[in-house]
């Protein structure tokens, strides 16, 4: 019971959040255009504050755990290996395909990763989840744009670009994204030890905590329940495989290679975790519809509440969690 109120309590309070983008949608308090507005402003702004925020502040190289970057850099690979074939079968329209590619495997691990271990073992013991985000998150955005840009629909008034022309703006995509870049300015600062005087500490906290709930509030905005309604098949396949499937095949894996405590947390989170609300917004800002994204987003946030109990309470009943 413990286990299932603090999933509900880091859980929910996202779902309600969107809940309230979609209330302020139907009150005229945020239009199209205005909502337009916030997503850029987090995708250029909050999120790469809140990504160099939780990468710069830890001590890489006192805590550093190869075995363990490794692990999840290769289950997300592999993971992601996996449902781009699905998604050959399973989707037909391209652009639709490019969003169920990331959605199905990009987890809320900066945002969830920390407040669960933080949860269970205290503020002070978050270097398994800040190694989990490095070896999964810059992973996970890399592959986001590549698979986005390329599935994305042609703009208006030009025809789908070849192939070439695809490569060169999708690695244009990678090198200039701002998430991207809020990743590599983060691990560097960590690295090279740079001071964050408490000023500039403060005033990157005060943007970072932007990032989730108005990005969250503009997805409600933009959320169109008449239209989710012919994408509940394919985003039930994206929430099983994000929340159940993963976990089920990669899980095991991690505890015959003897992750225990807090790793087995962060791989958890990595695995099951919800679909982060920054894929809606990435889906948005490189040219998607974005509502089979926020579909699954929606769907993967209120089920992790109860998966990831599940989950939870398995690996504390077989005390592979202390």
């Amino acid at each position: 019971m413990e286990s299932l109120l603090f999933s509900i309590n880091a859980t929910f309070p996202i779902f309600l959040t969107m809940l309230l983008g979609v209330a302020l949608r139907r009150l005229g308090l945020m239009d199209e255009r205005f909502t337009g507005y916030l997503n850029a402003f987090v995708f250029k702004v909050a999120l790469p504050v809140l990504l160099f925020q939780d990468l710069a502040t830890q001590d890489f190289a006192a805590a550093w755990d190869g075995r363990f970057v490794l692990f999840c850099l290769v289950a997300t690979s592999a993971s992601i290996a996996a449902i781009c074939l699905v998604a050959r079968f399973a989707v037909r329209d391209l652009p639709r395909r490019g969003e169920f590619v990331q959605v199905a495997y990009r987890s809320s691990a900066a945002i969830l990763g920390i407040a669960f271990i933080q949860n269970i073992y205290g503020e002070a013991n978050t270097t398994m989840a800040a190694l989990m985000i490095l070896g999964s998150v810059p992973l996970y955005n890399v592959v986001a744009v590549v698979a986005l840009t390329v599935t994305a629909p042609p703009r208006e008034g030009e025809e789908r670009p070849g192939m070439g022309a695809l490569v060169r703006r999708a690695a244009r995509g990678v090198v200039t994204n701002p998430i991207i870049i809020g990743i590599v300015v983060g691990f560097a600062w960590s690295l090279l030890r740079i001071p964050l005087p408490q000023v500039l500490a403060s005033t990157v906290h005060n943007v970072a905590v932007l990032a989730t709930p108005l990005g969250l509030m503009a997805m409600g905005a933009s959320f169109d329940f008449g239209r989710a309604k012919g994408d509940v098949p394919v985003a039930l396949l994206a929430s099983a495989i994000k929340l159940v499937v993963l976990v089920g095949i990669f899980l095991p894996l991690a505890i015959q290679m003897g992750f225990r405590d807090q790793q087995l947390v962060a791989i958890l989170v990595m695995l099951g975790s919800a679909s982060t609300v920054s894929c809606y917004i990435m889906a948005r800002n490189l040219g998607h519809e974005g509502q089979l994204t926020s579909t699954v987003v929606m769907m993967t946030t209120f089920g992790c509440a109860f998966t990831l109990t599940a989950w939870l309470w398995l690996l504390k009943s077989l005390a592979l969690v202390g």
